[in-house]
C-alpha cells in the first residue's frame, strides 16, 4: 500500500511538482482560479490557486509566484498549503478537488487587533453581516463564491466582511463551510474589532476598516427597530438574552424533573428490561416475564461463570476502575480472554454505546455485567508516557492508531444508528488489542444526539498544530502539511 510522506530531491515527484507549480502561475491570474494535475501514478500531483477576489490580475500573478517559491522552500511534504493576505496555493498527491475539508486555521496577527468596546453588541452586528454574505457568496454569487459586505455599527464606525470559497466547490459545501469559519471567528475573536480564519476550502475575515479592494459587494443595514441609539439597541440585547436565560432555566427544571422521574422508574423496572434498553442496537429476544434469552449474538451468561471466570472476580484480575463500574481480566472455560465490566448497582450505562465488541452479559440480583473481548495490550497512555514502552509506537504503529481511533469516530459520528459525541477521548480510553489495533471504549461522558441535530468537534488538533507553527514573516500568513517533518 502506497504510504504518503516527504518527496525525496530530484525525484519524479519533486519534477512534477516544479512542473505543476508553473501551470499555477501561468494559468491562475486570467480568473483567479485553476485546479490542474500532473504526472501519472504514485507521482501523480493535484494542484489548486486561488487568488482573493479583489486581487488585479498583476497582484495575483505576483502573488502565486511568491507562494509557489516559498512551497517549495518550506515544504518537503506530498501535500501541502500556503496562505498569504491574497491567495492561497496547495497541492498533494491525493485528489482534493471539488472536497470540502474545512480545517480552520487563526492567522497570528488576529491577536494584534483593537478589542472591542462593547463585544456582545459588536458580535451581533459582525454575525448579521457575515451571515448574509456567506449566504450570498454561496448561492447568489456562486461563479465567483467572493463577496464583501459592511455594515454601520454606530454612527462613526463600520464594520467590513469579506468571504470567499474555491471555486470548485458546490454550493451547500461552500455555504457549510463559511458556516463554521464563523464558529472559529467567535472562539478566536469574540472581544476583537477583527479577525480571521483560514481553510482549505474557504476564508473569511472582518475588520473595522475596508481592507479590500474595489467597492463594497452588499452594504447591509441592521433590521429596522422602534427606538433609535445604542442604548436602545443594548437594551433589546439584554432584554432578549433575558428571556432567553429564563427560558433556559425553565428548560434545565423540567429536564430535572423528568431525569428524576425517569430515573425512579428505571429503579422500579425489571433488571432484564432495562438491561434490554441498553443492548437495544443487539438483536434480543424477551420473555412475558421481562427476561432477556440468550441468543447467538448475545449470549446470556450465568453470574457463577463470570465468577469462575475471574476468580470470583479477585483483586489480582483488576484491570481498571472507572465511574461505572470496575473491570476485570477474565479466562472462559474455552480458554477465551474476556474483560468483564462489573457495573456499580446504580448504573446502567455501557452497552450501546461501546466499541469494543460485546460478548455477552450476566445479571442476577443487584449485580449486572458486561462481558467484552480483551485488550492484551491495554490502553494507550501507558505506551505514550513510559520511555520503554513508547520504543514499541514506531511511525507505522502511530498511523494505525490513528486510523483506529478515526474509524471509531467516524462510526459515532456517521454510521451508527445513535449520533454519538464521546466527549472524554483520551489516551487511557483507547485500548489496543494484540496487534496494536486501536478501539475507542470508555463511554461514561458521551452524549448521543438525535437524527436532526448537529454536532461540532473540538479543535484541539488544529489549535496544537497553531501552538507548533514557526514565526511567519509579514506577508506569510501560515504553512500547513498533513506530513510529518
Amino acid at each position: 500500500m502506497y504510504k504518503f510522506g516527504n518527496y525525496s530531491t530530484h525525484s519524479t515527484f519533486e519534477s512534477n511538482l516544479k512542473v505543476l507549480l508553473d501551470s499555477l502561475s501561468n494559468n491562475t491570474t486570467n480568473s483567479g482560479f485553476h485546479n490542474t494535475t500532473v504526472g501519472e501514478g504514485h507521482n501523480r500531483i493535484y494542484g489548486q490557486a486561488l487568488c482573493r477576489g479583489d486581487a488585479s490580475s498583476t497582484a495575483c500573478e505576483s502573488c502565486v509566484s511568491n507562494a509557489n517559491l516559498e512551497i517549495m522552500k518550506l515544504c518537503t511534504a506530498e501535500d501541502a498549503l500556503i496562505w498569504y493576505e491574497l491567495c492561497q496555493v496547495r497541492y498533494s498527491f491525493q485528489d482534493f478537488f471539488s472536497n470540502m475539508d474545512y480545517t480552520g486555521k487563526y492567522p497570528y496577527s488576529n491577536s494584534q487587533e483593537k478589542l472591542a468596546s462593547d463585544p456582545a453588541l459588536y458580535y451581533t452586528y459582525l454575525m448579521y453581516l457575515m451571515k448574509n454574505i456567506s449566504t450570498e457568496a454561496a448561492y447568489v454569487n456562486s461563479t465567483r463564491m467572493f463577496v464583501t459586505g459592511q455594515i454601520n455599527y454606530s454612527m462613526s464606525q463600520t464594520i467590513y466582511g469579506l468571504v470567499q470559497c474555491t471555486r470548485d466547490m458546490s454550493d451547500n459545501d461552500c455555504y457549510n463551510c463559511l458556516n463554521s469559519a464563523l464558529r472559529d471567528l467567535k472562539t478566536c475573536c469574540y472581544l476583537r474589532e477583527g479577525g480571521m480564519v483560514v481553510s482549505r476550502t474557504c476564508n473569511a475575515r472582518y475588520e473595522p476598516y475596508r481592507f479590500f479592494n474595489g467597492s463594497t459587494t452588499s452594504v447591509l443595514s441592521f433590521p429596522a427597530s422602534t427606538g433609535t441609539g445604542d442604548q436602545w439597541k443594548k437594551g433589546r440585547i439584554a432584554l432578549v438574552v433575558g428571556i432567553l436565560g429564563l427560558l433556559l432555566l425553565l428548560a434545565g427544571s423540567c429536564a430535572v424533573y423528568f431525569n428524576r422521574r425517569k430515573a425512579k422508574q428505571d429503579l422500579d423496572r425489571s433488571p432484564h428490561a432495562l438491561l434490554h434498553d441498553l443492548v437495544n442496537p443487539v438483536s434480543v429476544e424477551m420473555t412475558e416475564e421481562g427476561n432477556i434469552v440468550s441468543s447467538e449474538e448475545l449470549p446470556f451468561m450465568d453470574l457463577a461463570t463470570i465468577k469462575a471466570a475471574t476468580d470470583d472476580f479477585s483483586s489480582s484480575n483488576k484491570l481498571g476502575q472507572g465511574g461505572f463500574g470496575t473491570v476485570y481480566k477474565g479466562l472462559l472455560s474455552d480458554g477465551k480472554e474476556v474483560a468483564v465490566k462489573r457495573l456499580s448497582r446504580k448504573s446502567w450505562q455501557g452497552l450501546k454505546e461501546n466499541l469494543v465488541r460485546l460478548l455477552g452479559c450476566g445479571i442476577e440480583g443487584d449485580e449486572k455485567l458486561l462481558v467484552y473481548e480483551f485488550m492484551p495490550k491495554k490502553s494507550l497512555d501507558i505506551y505514550i508516557f513510559d520511555s520503554d514502552k513508547r520504543a514499541q509506537l514506531d511511525w507505522c504503529t502511530c498511523i494505525s492508531i490513528i486510523d483506529g481511533i478515526a474509524r471509531g469516530l467516524v462510526y459515532l459520528h456517521e454510521d451508527s444508528r445513535l449520533k454519538i459525541i464521546h466527549r472524554d477521548l483520551k489516551p487511557s480510553n483507547v485500548l489496543l488489542d494484540h496487534e496494536m489495533v486501536a478501539k475507542i471504549s470508555d463511554f461514561g461522558m458521551a452524549r448521543i444526539f438525535c437524527e436532526n441535530q448537529t454536532f461540532w468537534v473540538g479543535r484541539a488538533a488544529q489549535e496544537l498544530n497553531q501552538s507548533l507553527a514557526p514565526d511567519l514573516s509579514a506577508n506569510e500568513m501560515t504553512v500547513s502539511s498533513i506530513s510529518p517533518r
